[in-house]
């Protein structure tokens, strides 16, 4: 039904087994690089790692996953379905597609790799050899959160083998709800930021220009960011310059604050960002 194309499960050096690791994520897997991107390059060295993203909608006339290959050799399937599809019909149809690409894969060990509780909609009928919620986030937080994500973290706690906690406060909020949650903040590549303090990195062209003190963040900018506090810090100290680098979603663009002072560079790509900081 479907043409997966992923490639057949990773053998474990100590046991010989063919062991897979689907994550099923949120986060598109080319939009910013943190923390699902630094766990599962790792996990590819005893796991063939598919990242299971979210559906899209397309000019197709039938549904169809789509996968490649990325240099980490982590496999990426995008699931697609023609415009207009219902929500009943993408969960049927994302439960197929899941289905298709267990058996094609054969592994001898499943994990099931958890950032999103929606997720369990079309997985929870294929239960795993190991089930591992990854917070990252509160996501039922957010802006735009679906109304059942709750109930489904419940049934996503209940299943789980392992829970990770992006941050403390996460775990305070969920080491009651199950028996093994274990706190793991996300941190930092130091080899590869590192690079910002050897004194060998160019100012890249959008910032090489503007003047100093320079204050900088990057990340994503969205409703969790205090847009008022950047406005109003910016405007006490109007010598100082503030380089604000990311993508900015679910908020409204029109309402950032546009002073001279700050400075809107949009997203940068994770090998650029070293050369940004060593001139902040």
């Amino acid at each position: 039904m479907f043409d997966i194309g992923v490639m057949a499960p990773r053998a474990s050096a100590r046991s010989g087994e063919n062991k897979l690791l689907v994550c099923f994520s949120h986060l598109r897997w080319n939009f910013v690089h943190q923390r699902p991107q630094h766990l599962l390059t790792r996990a590819v060295e005893q796991y063939e790692v598919v990242v299971f993203e979210e559906p899209i909608f397309a000019d197709v006339a039938t549904a169809e996953l789509r996968s490649r290959i990325e240099p980490s050799g982590v496999c990426v399937v995008e699931p697609v379905f023609p415009h207009g599809t219902t929500e009943s019909a993408t969960i049927e149809g994302r439960r197929a597609m899941l289905e298709t690409l267990l058996v094609e894969t054969d592994a001898d060990t499943v994990v099931f790799w958890y950032y999103t509780p929606m997720a369990l909609q079309f997985s929870a009928r294929f239960p795993p050899d190991l089930c591992v919620y990854d917070c990252m986030d509160e996501l039922s937080a957010f802006q735009g959160a679906p109304p059942e994500m709750r109930a489904l973290e419940v049934e996503l706690l209940q299943n789980a083998d392992l829970v990770f906690t992006g941050g403390h406060s996460l775990y305070q909020s969920k080491r009651r709800l199950h028996h093994g949650v274990h706190c793991f903040p996300s941190s930092v590549d130091r080899r590869h930021f590192a690079k910002a303090r050897n004194g060998s990195l160019v100012d890249p062209a959008d910032q090489v220009n503007l003047a100093r003190p320079r204050f900088g963040f990057f990340g994503v900018i969205d409703e969790r960011m205090d847009i008022e506090l950047v406005d109003a810090v910016a405007r006490l100290r109007p010598d100082w310059q503030f380089v604000m680098i990311g993508p900015v979603v679910k908020i409204d663009p029109a309402t950032l604050p546009r002073l001279e002072n700050i400075h809107w560079l949009g997203q940068k790509t994770y090998q650029e960002l070293p050369a940004y900081i060593a001139h902040w």
